[in-house]
């Protein structure tokens, strides 16, 4: 039998990035079986080969975390809203990707064979690409699925806040603050500013604001569900993505794409 100990322990010694705690607990959560509605703390030891008070500890953090849920009468555990969370995330994710690459692939082969399109979604205070159309032309800024953007100064993030609910708002800008204090009067200003343009034009804009030699604009798109919101951008570098060609160009196809693929026609 494979010794799961050893085996993190060998990552471990390769990978100095490797976190052996956070890899036992998700060995926790691979734990349960098609079918199994519970286990034990004797039954994970089992499974994954780790003392049982490790396992204790583990289980109490995935409880606090909402990842599984505890039945005092019995001792057991099952998998909880957070595991769930995730799983709808990632479906939801993927249907949406599934829908945008063909309206995503007609936007990158507009008049501007400099414009790159991404699709993202909110992490923390993060946006975070899950679909990337490239520019057809072989520039510095070359953007993959993963990169993160922050969400206060990007089109994108922009487009992202200001589809949210206000209490998903109302979260990141915690966040933010948490990590800057002193900013949260800049935050909430560029916030107004990115609401008002999303008003009058259907977009947010970011001309620099992000790094200096990219412009980008980008618009809410709703997940069908009901449950999420996601941000289309459409942007390139500056020296050949300029402002009015940007908005002439592909504003009204930005908005037209973004309401198609929030409303599934």
């Amino acid at each position: 039998m494979n010794d799961p100990d050893l085996a993190m322990d060998t990552a471990e010694d390769k990978d100095r990035n490797f976190i052996t705690a956070l890899a036992r607990g998700l060995d926790i959560l691979r734990c349960f079986k098609e079918g199994e509605g519970a286990l034990t703390n004797q039954d994970f030891a089992a499974r994954t080969g780790l003392p049982k008070p490790t396992v204790s500890r583990l289980t109490h953090t995935l409880c606090v975390l909402e990842y599984l849920v505890a039945d005092p009468r019995t001792g057991t555990y099952r998998l909880g809203a957070g595991v769930l969370r995730l799983g709808f995330s990632v479906l939801s994710s993927m249907g949406m990707v599934e829908r945008a690459r063909d309206t995503m692939r007609a936007l990158s082969n507009g008049p501007n064979s400099y414009i790159t399109v991404a699709l993202a979604e909110a992490y923390k205070t993060d946006a975070v690409y899950v679909a990337v159309e490239k520019s057809m032309e072989n520039v510095s800024l070359t953007m993959q699925v993963g990169a993160r953007l922050p969400i206060f100064h990007s089109a994108i993030g922009r487009a992202m806040l200001v589809g949210m609910d206000d209490d998903d708002r109302a979260m990141m800008f915690e966040r933010a603050n948490v990590k800057d204090p002193d900013g949260h009067a800049t935050r909430k200003a560029t916030f107004d500013q990115a609401l008002a343009e999303y008003e009058n034009l259907g977009y947010c804009r970011s001309y620099g604001d992000w790094r200096p030699d990219v412009n980008g604009i980008a618009a809410p798109v709703f997940a069908l569900s009901g449950r999420g919101v996601y941000g289309l951008n459409v942007g390139g570098p500056s020296f050949h993505v300029k402002k009015k060609h940007l908005e002439s160009a592909y504003g009204k196809l930005l908005v037209d794409a973004a309401t198609r693929l929030s409303t599934g026609s």
